[in-house]
């Protein structure tokens, strides 16, 4: 992947609270962007803020504020606020992101499928999950099966939403 790609919280967190940051700096390094929003909803969590500042001072990750009057901040409104008819309003963080990928050309990062698909496939945009991005890291040999179903069951024990029970049976869903 070329593009920047626009982490809301649950996706970034999944690797965050289970120390797997490392992942993401091997595969996106210079690609990761933090929306504002979603930074200001992890600053609620002061590990995963440690955990996200020290990725900004090392600068793995950069952070993106929307600016008024652009469209991209118009988007964000719309969404977080006052969506078109038989769409739902999203999280800030993810209405940020949403917003980000749109105007920028950029990928979203997301596991909130049940909040964001509709806008995701409104809006034509690139996406992957934290699934996707442990399948790319065993592509690349950066963990085994093995490993990614230990990460998976961490993430799954700190409330992370995932479609599977483990890595495995998301592999062979993938399939």
């Amino acid at each position: 992947m070329t593009d920047q790609i626009f982490f809301d919280t649950d996706c970034l967190s999944a690797f965050l609270w289970t120390a797997q940051e490392y992942l993401l700096i091997r595969l996106y390094n210079s690609k990761i962007a933090l929306p504002q929003q979603v930074y200001e909803e992890l600053t609620k969590v002061p590990f995963l803020l440690k955990k996200t500042n020290q990725l900004l001072a090392n600068k793995n990750v950069i952070l993106i504020s929307l600016i008024v009057s652009t469209p991209a901040a118009e988007l964000y409104i719309k969404l977080s606020r006052n969506p078109d008819p038989g769409y739902k309003i999203i999280g800030k963080g993810e209405a940020a992101a949403i917003s980000l990928t749109k105007y920028n050309d950029g990928i979203l990062a997301s596991n909130n499928m049940s909040d964001v698909r509709q806008y995701i496939e409104l809006y034509k945009l690139k996406y992957v999950t934290t699934g996707e991005i442990m399948f790319e890291a065993l592509s690349k040999n950066l963990i085994n099966e093995r490993q990614g179903n230990s990460i998976w069951k961490d993430m799954l024990a700190k409330q992370r939403q995932l479609p599977a029970n483990t890595f495995s049976e998301y592999l062979k869903q993938r399939t």
